[in-house]
């Protein structure tokens, strides 16, 4: 299989499951299969909860922004992610995480206002750094190990001040590094967590462990640990991009950000050819505060060979 067609399928596929996932968002486990108990008969890109069918949330809409940085700007420009963060936040999305928009609104510089969040809430290791990770991932995919993990965690800090945050999205970004290249990235994942942050190990082991499923989170599904955990728990569990996205929006809770984090890894293993085109035919991805433009997949698609070009 072809990088290229692993890279689009991670950034779509991501996409995908956030659209996907979204109206069934704080619902109870099983709620997609109850609804769509037989795969590949369609319907399922169905809204509902305040999204339009097929329509992206603050997952992909954040992934796209941080994409437009990375490529306008030549590389990790920090100051102007958080700056077009803060665009976006001003412009009232449907939907922003509170710690994401605590901190893009509080007044702070770009390099305090994570860190000062976190002083004062002590509770900053949510998913929303998790959520947007496909674009960065692939993005900084050929600049190898250290890069991209390093790439990962700074990224992650301008919204989430505790260091969980940044090693979750550092394990994203080394797996779909790994699995772009053809590895298998649940064979990977030993090796990949001895390079998480000594502090934050063990606990990352527990919920990447073979045995681990989500109903053995200790936290709800919004926490970057059992967030990635689910993903990786749909992506063992199953044997292909579909039944993987059903998978991670049945686990119930987050739903969308779960299926967004499943659909990136199950893109990236699975490539572009196993993501169904009744799923992507609707795909559409608003961005307020940037002149009302609505991304749609063949843009994604787009947005993905330039990721993929601009980051050799």
């Amino acid at each position: 299989m072809r990088r290229i067609d692993r890279a689009v399928a991670t950034i779509v596929g991501s996409a995908v499951g956030d659209a996907l996932g979204a109206p069934f968002e704080f619902g109870p486990a099983g709620a997609f299969s109850a609804r769509f108990p037989e795969a590949g008969h369609g319907g399922e890109m169905c809204g509902g909860g305040g999204w339009e069918p097929g329509e992206g949330t603050d997952d992909t809409q954040m992934a796209v922004v941080l994409a437009e940085s990375l490529l306008q700007r030549g590389g990790l420009d920090l100051p102007d992610i958080f700056a077009r963060f803060q665009r976006w936040a001003a412009a009232g999305p449907k939907d922003i995480g509170l710690q994401t928009e605590d901190v893009l609104t509080n007044g702070m510089p770009w390099d305090l206002a994570a860190a000062i969040h976190f002083q004062v809430s002590r509770r900053a290791a949510g998913n929303g750094s998790l959520m947007r990770a496909s674009t960065s991932a692939v993005y900084f995919a050929r600049a190898g190990r250290t890069a991209t993990m390093d790439a990962a965690r700074r990224i992650a800090a301008l919204t989430h001040g505790d260091r969980a945050a940044w090693e979750g999205t550092a394990v994203f970004h080394e797996l779909v590094r790994l699995t772009l290249s053809g590895a298998d990235p649940i064979c990977a994942l030993p090796d990949v967590l001895d390079l998480v942050h000594p502090d934050h190990r063990r606990r990352y082991a527990a919920v990447l462990a073979d045995d681990w499923h989500p109903g053995r989170a200790t936290e709800f599904n919004g926490a970057v640990w059992p967030c990635l955990g689910s993903a990786l728990w749909a992506l063992r569990t199953t044997n292909s991009f579909e039944d993987a996205l059903r998978a991670a929006i049945d686990v119930g809770g987050d739903t969308d950000t779960v299926a967004a984090v499943t659909g990136g890894l199950a893109g990236a293993y699975y490539g572009w050819e196993a993501v169904p085109a009744r799923w992507t035919g609707p795909l559409h991805v608003p961005l307020p505060g940037f002149g009302g433009r609505v991304l749609r997949s063949a843009d994604l698609i787009d947005l993905a060979h330039r990721l993929v070009s601009e980051g050799d």
